[in-house]
């Protein structure tokens, strides 16, 4: 799998044949210059293009013939007694096939044996190849390497149904261990419990697990507080496999059936998904999506007499953004939010609810990426709005002061774009009929 991505990166830089590729891979990092460790993970770009999963390596790759040079640490004992087995030119050799392998100490000689006419880094390693005596370049690789991570292998896509299929059963336990009087933090260790019993120690990003009115907050950790009856509880929380991610949300009642305002509400959430999730084929673009999220989202809300005013009336004057105002989804791989949304030269739509899309690029099949259509109610964009001429008009503020304290809806699913559609990896359960039989159990 990693020689193709080699070579599908050097396809894309074959004009310079006297040229090499520099990467360099991740380190420890310490909490706040404290001896504490943090869990190792490797650098993406690194990972992608190599598999080694150790800190303090290197790579270069040639051009012009395609030779993988892995640069390793010449390690000490020191290293051995704290860090673990050191492993020697051979076992990286079996392990990692490069072509040639050097120590860290030996690459300044190399290069000069080489002689590139420039050397390919990513911004921020300039310094590392002048201290080398070579010239270093930054204005392809980043691009093109996000070119290629974009459209992932078939590799790759086994790498992450994997991560998905845990974390769908991860998912799964937590709601039906959802009850009025437990603790956020308690169902966080359910979910962490499945994930890391099946070996996905590390996670792609802190889990949310968010009731009540902080299922609003986008990126809320705090995961401290009680489930109330009454509440809805959002969880956003996913595993990663051999560095490729998952990325699920679920919105379920803490007390195992939705109300009647929250079932009128998730459903409008659960349409905008299904709408768009079908949307989705080689061709289409992000934004055409989240725009027809919004206008469902603002059509369901007027006709809950929540909001007034025509669907268009309402799309234009962008009072979707009060409750919507977060992108539909991103690329999902490597990293959470992977790499490649804004292809050179894209910029960002400036209008509210459109300028945080993560993505907004034509998809192609081969893709992978989230939708996550959502509907929160924020005091802090709801009160100033009520004041606001633009938005007054189109609110009702009773009845939306009322739903301060409701929080927020997400529901989101992980697919892979191909050519007729879509593959989704998703399979936690979303209809509120299937959560409340689920959470019945």
């Amino acid at each position: 799998m990693y020689r193709n991505h080699q070579k599908r990166l050097l396809t894309l830089l074959a004009d310079d044949k006297h040229s090499l590729v520099y990467l360099k891979g991740g380190s420890v990092t310490h909490r706040y210059g404290t001896d504490y460790e943090y869990p190792f993970r490797q650098e993406s770009n690194f990972l992608y293009l190599t598999g080694v999963d150790e800190p303090d390596m290197a790579a270069f790759f040639h051009c012009g013939t395609g030779e993988y040079t892995l640069v390793i640490p010449r390690r000490s004992s020191r290293y051995a007694v704290w860090m673990g087995y050191v492993q020697s030119p051979q076992d990286y050799r079996k392990a990692h096939d490069p072509d040639h392998i050097i120590y860290d100490d030996e690459v300044s000689g190399w290069l000069k044996k080489v002689a590139p006419e420039k050397v390919h880094c990513l911004p921020g390693a300039e310094e590392d190849i002048r201290s080398l005596g070579a010239s270093p370049e930054t204005g392809e690789l980043q691009d093109a390497i996000a070119y290629c991570r974009v459209i992932k292998s078939d590799g790759e896509l086994s790498l992450l149904k994997k991560a998905a299929a845990v974390t769908n059963q991860a998912h799964l336990e937590v709601m039906q261990s959802v009850n009025p009087g437990a603790r956020e933090f308690e169902m966080k260790a359910i979910f962490e419990r499945h994930t890391t019993g099946n070996g996905l120690v590390h996670a792609p990003y802190s889990g949310i697990f968010a009731s009540g009115r902080s299922s609003a907050i986008l990126h809320y950790t705090g995961n401290q507080e009680m489930l109330n009856p009454g509440d809805l509880f959002l969880v956003d929380a996913g595993a990663e496999y051999r560095g490729y991610a998952a990325d699920i949300t679920r919105t379920c009642p803490v007390n195992g059936s939705f109300s009647q305002m929250q079932a009128d509400l998730y459903d409008i959430v659960l349409e905008a998904q299904t709408t768009t999730l079908n949307m989705i084929r080689p061709g289409n673009k992000m934004e055409e999506l989240h725009l027809q999220a919004a206008r469902i989202v603002v059509k369901g809300l007027s006709d809950l007499g929540l909001i007034s005013g025509t669907v268009d009336e309402l799309m234009d004057a962008n009072v979707f953004a009060l409750f919507f105002p977060h992108g539909l989804g991103h690329f999902l791989g490597l990293d959470t939010h992977d790499v490649g949304g804004y292809p050179k030269g894209t910029d960002k739509i400036d209008r509210p609810g459109l300028r945080f899309l993560r993505a907004r690029r034509t998809f192609e099949a081969g893709m992978v990426l989230t939708i996550e259509p959502g509907l929160y109610f924020v005091p802090a964009l709801l009160q100033p709005a009520l004041r606001n001429e633009q938005y007054a008009g189109h609110l009702n503020a009773d009845r939306l002061e009322e739903l301060f304290d409701f929080g927020g809806i997400r529901i989101e699913d992980n697919v892979i774009v191909r050519e007729d559609g879509i593959e989704n990896l998703t399979t936690v359960p979303k209809s509120r009929h299937e959560i409340e039989h689920v959470m019945a159990w």
